[in-house]
């Protein structure tokens, strides 16, 4: 009998583009030496990553490496949903960087380089078939973030952001490894569908109990979920205001990604279910409460991120129930969590965007009152920005946050998990404090400017034209997917 494996390279071809885009921006950098060409050629790969992308999961599911019915690579529709989010997340987080990197103390070549590293890591995410591969696309996507979270030379704040992040993401992998450990120990296999079969057919192996406690935990620090949650505002505001923004999307989309796949495929819904449903109560109550605080712009977006960590867990919390582990309800509530995920990325991406246009280059976020009345000295970003938040709220006219809550509570209530709805709807209700007092701000009367510009509010001059692109790309994007919400529900229940 062969021992040789047949190698589909079409189904690993998104992967070999995010990958090529790495080692094409080194060689850039080296050869050419101009910031615009390397830039130019990263946007390129990631352009090139998510049509291949596309492109591959619009002919079916497609699987390599496998040994018999287990496969450690399974691109299918999903899949290329996730990398063309990752690849779209990082055109806009590439666009926002432009003023960082112009003339700056940034170097150009290592930021690219990360970002396509990270990028790469959250393309072999979705594909991910057995837990090894899963944990390794999960750290090949976190492991730049280190480094691009501490690039603000001179910065106290970002260094101890990198450290507190570097710190509390290794703790997080060395739990979520224990517990693929102990998974192994028991059943002897690392694949996720044959896990899910394992344990299907023996719940009462010895280790289990614990080996999914740690699993699932160890991945609720990636999601910032509650009580794994502090690193987060912290690493937020240190990080410059890009990273900051691919931090709170991409980040999170990997760490529910991660979550995804081992609670629908390898362990027991009996067991996740009361687990998720406490952390996404929690998560969604502490992330909004301390919310209503905050006062420097970034943090509010960071607690506001934990809270809405909640809400994508919600749906999973159905399955604490005899009823959410029905079929047909269990393929919804999985639809819903990675529908609210896409939708909620997008419009932080937005959100962002915004923020970088409407700051200094090279600033942090500042504080909620630096934006006062910066909607009428700069109508259309502040509109976008008031836009974005109150679609985070999840009311009209920000559409796409509107339905990404109702398919979150539709979700719920055919899962029989109905006060658990009614728990993301009085979240829901205090999370309008914060974000429409932040809408409104921006359009508050303006206070006079300093005679600094470094220290205003506003940046000095107009706003850089590749964060002009991302901030209406992101915003156009969110105001799509609000009108045709069913295209990524159909997508992501694939």
């Amino acid at each position: 009998m062969s021992v040789v494996q047949s190698v589909d390279n079409v189904a690993l071809l998104p992967a070999y583009l995010a990958a090529g885009t790495a080692v094409l921006v080194l060689l850039a950098d080296l050869l050419v030496g101009r910031a615009g060409a390397t830039v130019a050629v990263a946007g390129v790969g990631v352009v090139a990553t998510g049509v291949g992308a596309v492109a591959v999961g619009a002919a079916g599911t497609r699987r390599t490496f496998c040994a018999g019915a287990d496969c450690s690579w399974v691109f299918d529709g999903r899949a290329a949903l996730i990398a063309g989010v990752f690849a779209l997340l990082t055109l806009g987080v590439l666009g926002l960087s432009g003023p960082l990197l112009r003339g700056g103390p940034t170097p150009v070549g290592e930021y690219c380089f990360l970002l396509a590293c990270s990028m790469t890591g959250g393309v072999v995410l979705g594909a991910a078939g057995d837990l090894i591969t899963l944990i390794v696309a999960l750290e090949t996507l976190t492991l730049p973030l280190y480094v691009l979270v501490g690039l603000r030379r001179g910065s106290l704040a970002s260094a101890e952001a990198a450290v507190t992040f570097f710190v509390v993401s290794v703790v997080a992998t060395t739990v979520t490894l224990l517990g693929a450990a102990l998974l192994y120990a028991a059943t002897g296999g690392l694949h996720l569908d044959r896990l899910g079969g394992l344990l299907a057919d023996s719940p009462d192996l010895p280790l289990i109990p614990a080996a999914v406690a740690l699993v699932v935990l160890g991945l609720a620090f990636k999601v910032a979920a509650v009580p794994f949650h502090a690193w987060a505002p912290a690493t937020y505001d240190g990080a410059p205001l890009p990273v900051a923004a691919y931090l709170s999307t991409a980040s999170k989309l990997g760490g529910v990604v991660a979550l995804l796949a081992v609670v629908q495929r390898a362990l027991p819904a009996e067991v996740t279910g009361p687990v998720l449903a406490l952390l996404a109560v929690l998560t969604m109550t502490v992330g909004n409460l301390v919310a209503l605080r905050q006062r420097r712009t970034v943090r509010l977006l960071a607690w506001s991120s934990v809270a809405q960590a909640g809400y994508i867990l919600a749906p999973l919390g159905a399955l604490a129930l005899a009823a959410g582990r029905a079929g047909d309800v269990r393929a919804g509530v999985y639809a819903a969590t990675v529908a609210y995920a896409v939708f909620f990325v997008v419009v932080e991406l937005a959100a962002f965007a915004a923020l970088v246009a409407l700051r200094p280059p090279g600033a942090d976020g500042g504080t909620v009152a630096d934006l006062r009345g910066a909607a009428r000295r700069r109508p259309w970003v502040g509109a976008a920005l008031a836009l974005a938040l109150v679609g985070l709220a999840g009311l009209p006219p920000g559409l796409a946050g509107l339905f990404a809550k109702v398919t979150v509570v539709r979700a719920l209530l055919d899962g029989g998990a109905g006060w658990l709805a009614l728990v993301v709807a009085l979240n829901a209700v205090i999370g309008l404090a914060y974000y429409l007092c932040l809408a409104a701000t921006l359009y508050a009367d303006p206070v006079p400017l300093p005679t600094n510009p470094a220290s205003a509010g506003e940046p000095a001059g107009r706003v850089a034209w590749p964060v002009t692109v991302a901030l209406a790309g992101a915003t156009a994007l969110a105001v799509v997917i609000g009108v045709v919400p069913q295209v990524v529900l159909d997508l992501a229940a694939r």
